[in-house]
């Protein structure tokens, strides 16, 4: 695995972002590592995200920027560019998934099949990201598919919470979870940032208990 997997594997847990420009991700990286947990996938789904994640590669070294939510080859080169040290996206989209070969940043695809995890595999993808988790068949859906895919760990992401999180992390093929409920847009917009501290480090807490 690539330097990010493996961080990701150490974490367990990769908080889904939503900020809207450079002063809301510094602020996030700084509550997220003031939690243990320095790593942040932040989505596309702002204006200014690519903002955010540009600030928090350059100025916030020790904590593990990613891009999310990436649909299309110009936004992995955008996300690239910016400094993202690993991709996110929805879906099995060959186009995304080469060009972030070609650029050398590992991507966790979206797959909610077996057809889509055969596809990763074929363009050279073993870690992917089980979406939407909650609505595909959750913790059972990736024991079904950890069968004929011994080989591939999953991120599921996408009602992943912190009464669920155990259940998710128990499983072996589980490199870590994604999800939101410690970084929820409120909280963002709000600026309570030790909120999002508290939620942060009780979901390492937890995550340390899992196997």
């Amino acid at each position: 695995m690539s330097e990010a997997m493996v961080a990701i594997a150490d974490l367990r847990i990769v908080p889904v972002v939503v900020v809207d420009g450079a002063v809301e991700g510094l602020a996030l990286a700084d509550a997220l590592a003031a939690g243990g947990l320095p790593v942040a996938e932040i989505t596309l789904r702002m204006p200014n995200a690519l903002d955010a994640v540009r600030a928090v590669a350059t100025q916030r070294p020790n904590v593990l920027v990613g891009a999310g939510t990436v649909i299309s080859a110009r936004q992995v080169e955008e996300v690239v560019a910016a400094g993202a040290r690993f991709i996110v996206s929805p879906g099995t989209f060959e186009p995304v998934i080469r060009r972030a070969n070609e650029l050398g940043v590992p991507i966790l695809p979206g797959v909610a099949s077996a057809s889509d995890v055969m596809r990763a595999l074929d363009l050279g993808v073993s870690v992917v990201k089980l979406f939407p988790a909650a609505v595909v068949g959750g913790p059972a859906a990736i024991k079904a598919l950890a069968g004929p895919f011994p080989q591939v760990r999953f991120m599921p992401t996408g009602g992943v919470n912190a009464a669920n999180l155990h259940d998710y992390l128990s499983i072996p093929a589980v490199i870590a979870a994604g999800g939101s409920w410690m970084v929820e847009r409120p909280l963002v917009t709000a600026g309570d940032w030790p909120e999002i501290t508290r939620r942060t480090t009780e979901a390492v807490k937890l995550a340390a208990t899992a196997g």
